[in-house]
This record gives structure tokens, sequence and C-alpha cells, in this order.
């Protein structure tokens, strides 16, 4: 299975679907390799903390539904479970890792 950075896939995770129906792949192509993959919720329920930096929960459209990135979730995902892609970020990438630098300098 071939997947790609931005792509867009169904949460395998069936429990947390209802609040967490996507999840975007934010692995560098060049680590495609390696079974696991770093991917970032796609949420109906965004981050809404009166100090939180504005570029940190991006909105998206996926599928006709708008829907909050949650880099502070981003984790690793077997990439076996990731089955076909619904939609690509790509070009959001700039926005996606402004999100996760957020997290990570909190600016």
């Amino acid at each position: 299975m071939t997947v790609a950075q931005y792509d867009v896939y169904t949460n395998p995770n069936a429990r947390s679907r209802d609040q967490v129906p996507f999840v975007v792949d934010v692995q560098s192509d060049l680590l495609s390799a390696m079974r696991t993959r770093l991917v970032m919720p796609l949420t109906r329920v965004a981050v809404d903390l009166p100090d939180t930096p504005r570029r940190m929960a991006p909105k998206f459209t996926v599928r006709g539904e708008h829907l909050a990135l949650a880099p502070q979730a981003t984790a690793g995902m077997d990439a076996r479970v990731l089955k076909q892609p619904v939609a690509s970020l790509a070009a959001h990438a700039g926005e996606i890792r402004d999100a996760l630098d957020a997290v990570i300098s909190g600016i």
C-alpha cells in the first residue's frame, strides 16, 4: 500500500470516529518504508482555549464536513490500518506544519 504525506484517511478507530472522523498523514514520504505513520486527528470539536495560538487549529473541509486539525493529539499509527485516502490536504502543507510548530513552540 502506498501512503502519502497529507493524505486524509477515515479514522480506523471506531470508538473515536464520532468526534474524530478522519486523520491526516503528516509523515514525510522519505520515511515511507516505516511500518508506522505520524497522523493528526481532524476533529468535529475544536480546541477553544483562550491562550491557544490561532494557527494551532486550522479548519479544513473534508467530504463536505468542516473539521479542525488537532495537532496536540498527533500520534503514530500502524500504516496497515490506513486504507484508501479520502482526500489530500497537500495544498495546505504550510498550515499543517505551522499547527504542529505551534504545539512545539507554543507560539
